[in-house]
């Protein structure tokens, strides 16, 4: 699924801001998209007044008090911001740290790292070589192995350095580092107690395990169900094939997500994220199985979750609020002398967006049920 029109032209907005000019072709590889696309975009937020167009370069609008300059300025008034290219999730959560950042007066330079293990590091490198003073990063982290591989150096950049929606393991290098994060327990919590409250007691959790807030997800929702009392029948599945890089799977961890629901008699799914839920719908409407009278589907992440047809019901985290959390910890962290406070891990907490894709499960049975009678309740634990 592509990414939405009005995320794109936000990231597109975002980078311009950000360095006070681009090209379009550079904005193009960044977006990973074609340059004719770049330049409808463009030509749109000129209309709107938000861009200024040139001879394949794109100006900002804002004020020159405002715009962040490409060279100068005393020092200590840059902020490099890293943020994996073509992650909407993100996107929302940059924009956050944008506006205080800007409202700070400070300059941001932004760099988009590219879908390849370890491509933050040189980027934080360059940022640091061309004097930023602080640090505001959210790695990809695919897996257990590339996150180990940035402790030791992220933990010595030698400035002050916020982690946005990353939460490193205990006793890792990087456990005395700032963070803000959400609380993705209470998210997977929110999620099943909204679909037991509903009556169901048969659920599929598929997520995904290439970030830290995918595994995260998957032990919540491993401890949560494997506790609850009213969970009869529970498994965990990849959302989709790509979706995991650490491994092994079992068979059933693996398996296509609405397979593993029939299979289970399930009444109920949680998907992570929006765009994998979205196409779980589409292939269960496929399939003959209605959303939610035959199954109901919870989304994770809530980014387009409510464009949906009908529109998902999701978690929410509260993507904006980490980034302006992080930037607010990042400016006390450049007021003050390096070790007169102690480290601080900060937790939001999502909300539940209560929408069309649940509903109270009916006496009779399901189309996804039929012929799985409810034995005694047995939970199905994970690896």
């Amino acid at each position: 699924m592509r990414e939405p029109v009005d995320l794109r032209r936000q990231r597109i907005l975002a980078a311009v801001q950000a360095r006070g000019t681009a090209r379009v072709r550079d904005l193009a590889d960044e977006l990973q998209v074609s340059v004719v696309t770049v330049r409808r975009d463009v030509e749109e937020l000129t209309r709107e007044g938000r861009l200024a167009r040139g001879h394949g370069v794109v100006r900002s609008t804002l004020p020159d008090r405002e715009a962040p300059a490409e060279t100068g300025g005393a020092a200590g008034d840059r902020v490099a911001v890293v943020v994996p290219v073509r992650h909407s999730y993100l996107t929302e959560t940059l924009h956050g740290a944008r506006t205080v950042l800007e409202e700070s007066g400070l300059r941001i330079a932004l760099h988009l790292a590219p879908q390849a293990s370890g491509a933050e590091r040189p980027l934080v490198e360059r940022a640091l070589a061309d004097g930023a003073q602080g640090l505001l990063i959210a790695p990809r982290w695919r897996g257990r192995a590339e996150e180990a591989a940035d402790h030791e150096w992220l933990a010595g950049t030698g400035v002050p350095t916020v982690l946005m929606e990353r939460r490193p393991w205990r006793g890792s290098a990087l456990h005395a580092l700032d963070s803000v994060c959400s609380d993705h327990w209470y998210g997977a919590h929110l999620a099943v107690e909204h679909l037991v409250g509903l009556g169901h007691r048969r659920i599929v959790f598929a997520t995904r395990h290439d970030s830290p807030t995918a595994r995260s997800l998957r032990a919540a929702f491993t401890e949560i169900a494997g506790a609850h009392p009213l969970v009869e029948q529970w498994a965990w599945t990849l959302v989709s094939p790509e979706a995991g890089v650490d491994g092994p799977y079992t068979a059933d961890e693996t398996a296509e997500p609405p397979a593993l629901t029939r299979k289970l008699g399930a009444t109920a799914m949680v998907l992570h994220g929006d765009v994998d839920a979205l196409m779980i719908v589409q292939r269960l409407a496929e399939e003959g199985v209605r959303v939610p009278e035959d199954c109901s589907v919870v989304a994770y992440d809530d980014v387009v979750a409510g464009l949906g047809s009908p529109p998902l019901t999701a978690v929410a985290p509260p993507k904006a609020e980490v980034g302006r959390m992080a930037a607010e910890l990042l400016l006390q962290r450049l007021s003050e002398a390096p070790g007169t406070r102690p480290g601080r891990r900060v937790e939001l907490l999502p909300r539940l967006m209560v929408r069309g894709s649940t509903e109270s499960l009916s006496g009779q049975l399901t189309e996804l049920s039929a012929g799985h009678p409810t034995g005694q309740p047995t939970g199905q634990p994970t690896k």
